[in-house]
Order: C-alpha cells, then sequence, then structure tokens
C-alpha cells in the first residue's frame, strides 16, 4: 500500500549534495516538504534554488548534539510535526586496517552511527507523542558483506543495522515504522574521499548505481512504509548466498574485495 507523501515533512540528512539533495528534490514534486540539513550552507542554497514548493534549510553538524537538537526542535516548531526522518548523512575512508589511525575509526563512527543515533534520539519523541512517524536509516551493502579496507567504513554501517532493527522492534505498535536502505556502490561525491586514487571506483564501474536510482528507491521505501531494501539485487543476492552459505565467503573474495 503506497502512502501519500502530499504535505509530508521530511527531515534529511546530508541534504547537500548526492542522495540526499537528490531525495529532497523527489520528494518536493511529490508534494511534500523536505527540510534539508547538513554542514554546508552555500550548497544547500544551490539545491534550496532549484526547490520551488514549500521546504526548509538548516545548517547542522550531525556530530553536535547541541545542533541537531536545536534544528529538529525549531523545524518542528516551524511545522508542528516531523513525518519522516531520513539519516543519510555519512562518508567512508578506504584504508587496510594496519594503516588506519584510531582516529580514522573514530570520526566515521561519530559521523555515520552516532549521528544516526543522535538524529532518531531527537526526532523519535515527536513521532511517539504523534503516534505515527517513519525513520528511514541509510546504511549500506558494506553492513551485512564486510571487504578489506572497509573495517571502518563497514563496523559503522554494521552498527546502523543493529541501531535500525532492535529500534523497528521497540516501536512495534507505536504507529513508528523503522526502515534501512542498504546500497551498493554509487556514483556520488563519496567515493572522492573514499577512494582519492580511484581503484575501486575504477575496478566496479560496471556494478556502480546512479545517484537517481537509489534516490527514487528511498522515496519508494517512504511511500510503501518497507522495513529494508537492498540494492542492486545482485548484492541482495550475494547477500542471501552468504547468509545460507558462510563458506561462499571464500569463493566470492576475489569478486568482493576490488579496494
Amino acid at each position: 500500500m503506497k502512502v501519500s507523501l502530499h504535505n509530508k515533512v521530511v527531515l534529511i540528512t546530508g541534504a547537500s549534495s548526492g542522495i540526499g539533495a537528490l531525495v529532497a528534490k523527489l520528494l518536493a514534486e511529490r508534494g511534500a516538504i523536505p527540510i534539508l540539513t547538513a554542514r554546508s550552507r552555500d550548497k544547500m542554497l544551490e539545491i534550496s534554488a532549484s526547490i520551488k514548493s514549500e521546504h526548509a534549510v538548516y545548517e547542522m553538524d550531525v556530530t553536535s548534539e547541541e545542533q541537531v537538537t536545536r534544528v529538529v526542535s525549531e523545524a518542528f516548531k516551524r511545522y508542528g510535526k516531523i513525518d519522516v526522518l531520513l539519516n543519510n548523512a555519512g562518508f567512508g575512508e578506504f584504508v587496510p586496517f594496519a594503516e588506519a589511525s584510531l582516529a580514522h575509526f573514530q570520526e566515521m563512527m561519530d559521523v555515520n552511527y552516532m549521528g544516526t543515533v543522535r538524529c532518531t534520539h531527537a526526532v523519535l519523541p515527536y513521532m511517539v507523542k504523534a503516534g505515527q512517524g517513519h525513520i528511514v536509516n541509510v546504511a549500506s551493502i558494506a553492513g551485512k558483506m564486510a571487504t578489506a579496507k572497509s573495517t571502518g567504513y563497514s563496523a559503522t554501517k554494521h552498527a546502523v543495522l543493529g541501531l535500525t532493527n532492535a529500534l523497528r522492534q521497540e516501536m512495534r505498535g507505536s504507529g513508528v515504522m523503522v526502515s534501512a536502505v542498504n546500497p551498493g556502490p554509487i556514483d556520488t561525491p563519496f567515493f572522492e574521499r573514499a577512494d582519492p586514487r580511484g581503484t575501486y571506483v575504477s575496478n566496479v564501474r560496471w556494478f556502480m548505481m546512479t545517484p537517481d536510482k537509489v534516490a527514487r528507491a528511498i522515496v519508494s521505501v517512504i511511500e510503501r512504509r518497507k522495513p529494508e531494501l537492498d540494492l542492486p539485487w545482485t548484492a541482495s543476492a550475494g547477500v542471501r548466498i552468504m547468509q545460507l552459505f558462510p563458506l561462499s565467503e571464500a569463493l566470492f573474495g576475489r569478486f568482493m574485495n576490488k579496494k
């Protein structure tokens, strides 16, 4: 069953570029009210200029509890509700474990996982009180099928999935849905930091999804209130095979380790 997005207030983190920006535009086209949040106000204002319907822009760093709490409070005061939270902010760095500093792990965990925790913790009380809402966490196939040189990144996405699955159980009967979207590689600026030499991108170019495809899939998850979606279907099939047959990891190893 499809839920109408008309007049739905959707708070999006990491909305200054890539998937977050595209989802904001698609939601606006469907009559929703996107609230764009990110650290770069200038980039968000560029996105804002292309959205002609009602929307809002707030500068917000998901690593700052004070900023997250303030922005969520201001957004609620402005619209009287937050129907959907899209936890999209995150980044990755592909580094061999032995070469990675502790800061490498701490920074990614602070943004990718704790950023999701902070935003969810701030928004959830409003949703519970309203008796309805939808939290959508953008995790990753890496959270289910880890690969070499992504120990830090994969760990953060494993954590996001653990949070998502546990919270979904807690929210049963509350009217609040909790979903995870787990994409494989996407052709976005994410890889400018994750893979500055372009080795991984070059090896998986044929497999990479377009940002538009993933953005539309996220909107579909919101519309249909799906609990989880793995992208693309080939990655989803690989995850299921590895879960059913753990020894298949050795067979997939050469294919998976492209970093």
